[in-house]
């Protein structure tokens, strides 16, 4: 009796503690990139300026004096913070100074820019606008350098990551892996084969799910985030069971096997 009750117990252990050697790997990210080749991703990292975009744009040369018409109402110690990770557990994580003044651009994809008056942005890359705006400004200035930031290129993340919230890219791109890597990274809980990105561009809205560990993410054009961009990370099957169980579930479990390890001594001792 005594060796049947150790052999039982026995393969009760082996049989909870195996792997199935034929699982695959579902934590590893972009598992086959060694087998995919980047096609779109240069494409798909573009991104135009939007109504409602705040463009910091701040105006230099050798002589600051020439310049200061098109910087009108700032001055060196005006500044801009941007947290790349607000709404996180670490607010100063990956903080971006951005300084300069700021304009709006209006439901036309104008900015009232100083001097110049009505500039079209909207539509335009950051380096367009640049460009545009070195050359009207070079009519005035010898050699003006132009900077342009994005000051609101926010992306919202959901779901089972370890930092939910908003989080701002200040340079204006970013992936969907940079903002992950913001929010903590997914929970073991967070399924990584189906997250969904909900997008809107020019009052359209737009979905895509993404896979992470398939690494032909890469050539996806939801891989690339643009400003406003919603990612939702949803939760595994694994969660929705336990969300439903019974909180007191893992202290009858462990009442039960303190009950049979006692029961096995006592039969132990009966036996000999």
């Amino acid at each position: 009796m005594k060796g049947k009750i150790l052999v039982i117990i026995s393969a009760l252990v082996l049989v909870s503690c195996k792997t199935n050697p034929n699982a695959k790997n579902d934590l590893n990210y972009l598992q086959n990139i060694e087998k995919v080749a980047i096609e779109s991703s240069a494409k798909n990292s573009v991104n135009t300026i939007q109504k409602g975009d705040q463009l910091v744009i701040l105006i230099t040369a050798k002589d600051m004096a020439v310049v200061k018409p098109f910087n009108q109402n700032y001055s060196s110690s005006d500044l801009i913070q941007s947290n790349a990770t607000a709404g996180g557990n670490t607010p100063n994580q990956g903080a971006t100074n951005i300084s300069g003044p700021t304009y709006i651009v209006d439901s036309d994809g104008n900015i009232d820019f100083p001097v110049l008056g009505s500039v079209n942005a909207g539509g335009k890359t950051l380096v367009e606008l640049k460009d545009d705006l070195r050359e009207r400004i070079q009519q005035f200035v010898i050699n003006p350098a132009i900077n342009i930031r994005l000051a609101n290129f926010k992306v919202t993340i959901l779901g089972e990551v370890n930092r939910q919230g908003d989080y701002i890219i200040s340079n204006g791109q970013g992936t969907i892996l940079n903002a992950l890597g913001m929010a903590g990274d997914l929970t073991m809980y967070g399924k990584r084969d189906d997250v969904l990105v909900i997008r809107t561009e020019d009052g359209v809205v737009s979905h895509g799910k993404v896979n992470l560990l398939d690494a032909n993410l890469i050539n996806s054009p939801y891989y690339h985030l643009k400003q406003g961009d919603a990612i939702i990370v949803p939760a595994t099957n694994t969660k929705d069971v336990q969300s439903k169980q019974n909180p007191n579930t893992g202290l009858y479990l462990t009442a039960a096997s303190i009950a049979i390890t006692a029961a096995a001594v006592i039969v132990s001792l009966i036996t000999k």
